[in-house]
C-alpha cells in the first residue's frame, strides 16, 4: 500500500486537494453576503471536482514513473517504484483506469451545469500529462512549462467551475473580481512550480543525461541553467512585494504574513539559487519552493479580513 501511495504521490495530491478546498470554502463562500459571490458546484459536485483532479493528476505522476524507470535509477534509485515494488504493466493500468475516472467525473460535471464546454479541460489536462512523460520532458523548457501550466490549471477549474457559470448582470463585478483573485494564485503556482522544475532538472542532469534528455541544464550547462532559475526566482518575489505594496500595506497582520512566510522564504531561495552547487543544494531548494507554494496557498484563509475597494 505504501509503494502505491508513494507511486500517486499521495502529499502532493493532498497539497492539490487542499488548494482546491481553500479556493471554495476561504475564498468564495465566505463572500457571498457581503459581495454576492455566488457559486455553481453542491458540496457533493465539488468532491466529484476535486476526485477528477486528483485521479488525473496522480495518472500523470504514474505514467512519468513509468517513463522515468532508467533516469530515476541515476537520480534517485532509493525512490524507483515500477518494475521494483509494482510491475510496469500494473502502474499502466492503474494510470488508464485514474484517467477514465479522471474525465469521466469531468464529463458528468461539465454536463450537471449545462456547460459541456468545459469537459475538454480534463481530456486536454490528461493528454498533456501524458505527453509531457513521454515527449516534452525531454526538450528544452517545453516540459516546464507543460506541467506548470497544468498546476495552475487545477486552481483555475474551481472558478471556472463555480464563478462562470452563475454569472449574471447584478453579480457580474464580483464574479469576476474573485475570479481575477484565482488566475492571480494560478499565475503564483505556475511561477513557483516552473523554478521547481528547472531547479528539480538542475538536480537530475546526471540521470537525464544518460537518457539522452534535452533539458536547459544539459544544453546551457549547469551554472548558465543556475543564473536563468535564479533570475526567474526574482519574478514572483517582486510580484508578491509590488502586491502587497499596493493592495495590502494598510493592514499589518497580512502584511506581516507575506514578508514572513512568502517575500522572506523567496529572497532566501534566490540567494541559496546564487550559490548552489551541489545536488543537496538543488534538492533543499526544491523543498524550499514547495513550502513556499504551501504557505502562498494558504495566504487565502486571510481573505476575510482584507477590505476590497
Amino acid at each position: 500500500m505504501i509503494h502505491f501511495l508513494n507511486l500517486i504521490r499521495w502529499k502532493n495530491l493532498i497539497m492539490i486537494a487542499l488548494v482546491q478546498i481553500l479556493i471554495k470554502y476561504a475564498l468564495l463562500l465566505p463572500f457571498f453576503e457581503s459581495h454576492g459571490v455566488i457559486t455553481a458546484l453542491s458540496p457533493f459536485s465539488f468532491s466529484l471536482l476535486v476526485i477528477a483532479t486528483l485521479c488525473i493528476a496522480a495518472g500523470g505522476y504514474v505514467i512519468n514513473d513509468i517513463y522515468d524507470i532508467e533516469t530515476d535509477k541515476v537520480n534517485k534509485p532509493e525512490c524507483v517504484i515500477v518494475n521494483k515494488y509494482i510491475s510496469e504493466k500494473a502502474a499502466l493500468n492503474l494510470f488508464i483506469i485514474l484517467n477514465i475516472i479522471g474525465v469521466g467525473l469531468g464529463y458528468y460535471l461539465a454536463n450537471g451545469i449545462d456547460k459541456s464546454g468545459y469537459f475538454p479541460l480534463f481530456f486536454i489536462a490528461s493528454s498533456l500529462l501524458y505527453i509531457y512523460a513521454s515527449y516534452f520532458k525531454q526538450l528544452v523548457l517545453i516540459g516546464n512549462i507543460v506541467v506548470s501550466l497544468v498546476v495552475a490549471l487545477s486552481l483555475l477549474l474551481v472558478g471556472i467551475f463555480e464563478l462562470l457559470p452563475v454569472i449574471t448582470e447584478t453579480n457580474k463585478n464580483a464574479q469576476i473580481e474573485f475570479f481575477k483573485i484565482i488566475i492571480d494564485y494560478a499565475i503564483f503556482a505556475f511561477m513557483i512550480n516552473l523554478i521547481r522544475e528547472l531547479v528539480k532538472d538542475i538536480e537530475d542532469i546526471d540521470g537525464d543525461y544518460k537518457a539522452g534528455m534535452q533539458t536547459l541544464p544539459i544544453i546551457l550547462g549547469r551554472e548558465r541553467a543556475n543564473k536563468i532559475a535564479f533570475v526567474l526566482s526574482l519574478i514572483p518575489l517582486f510580484s508578491v512585494v509590488y502586491y502587497v505594496i499596493t493592495s495590502l500595506f494598510k493592514q499589518q497582520f497580512i502584511v506581516g504574513y507575506f514578508l514572513i512566510f512568502v517575500i522572506a522564504p523567496l529572497i532566501y531561495v534566490s540567494i541559496k539559487l546564487f550559490s548552489a552547487e551541489q545536488k543537496s543544494h538543488y534538492k533543499h531548494i526544491s523543498l524550499i519552493l514547495k513550502l513556499i507554494m504551501l504557505t502562498g496557498m494558504l495566504s487565502m484563509l486571510l481573505y476575510q479580513f482584507i477590505s476590497f475597494n
